[in-house]
């Protein structure tokens, strides 16, 4: 069973910083397509970074490029997202989610295995 758990969230004042953890199973990262999601009640489930660790490819949403960055610790099975220059606007449920590389390339919200999410409130 493919398990994803999260931590890291808090709260921060606007301008400061935070890095979440996804923390996989005993499965390797390069086995999965991983996405970074954010939710905020009454909005969209937004998708703001993909990971391709076997292609080496990270795409960025831009509401967060240049100031969210991704990385992955193959020893801890872990992919982390720096998030730097928090806006009020980042305020949001993180969560991150993954579905096996050979059956799929991109991220989406109906990615199969999925981690029940952090909390990042930026105050302003």
């Amino acid at each position: 069973e493919v398990q994803l758990v999260e931590s890291g969230g808090g709260l921060v004042q606007a301008g400061g910083s935070l890095r979440l953890s996804c923390a996989t199973s005993k499965f390797s990262l390069d086995d999965f397509v991983i996405g970074w999601f954010r939710q905020v009640p009454g909005k969209e489930h937004e998708a703001i970074v993909c990971i391709n660790n076997s292609k080496g490819s990270v795409a960025y949403a831009d509401s967060v490029k240049g100031r969210f960055t991704v990385s992955s610790d193959y020893a801890k099975n872990t992919v982390y997202l720096q998030m730097n220059n928090l806006k009020s606007e980042d305020t949001a449920v993180y969560h991150c989610a993954a579905d096996w590389i050979v059956a799929t390339s991109a991220c989406t919200s109906g990615m199969p295995f999925r981690g029940k999410g952090t909390m990042v409130i930026v105050s302003s």
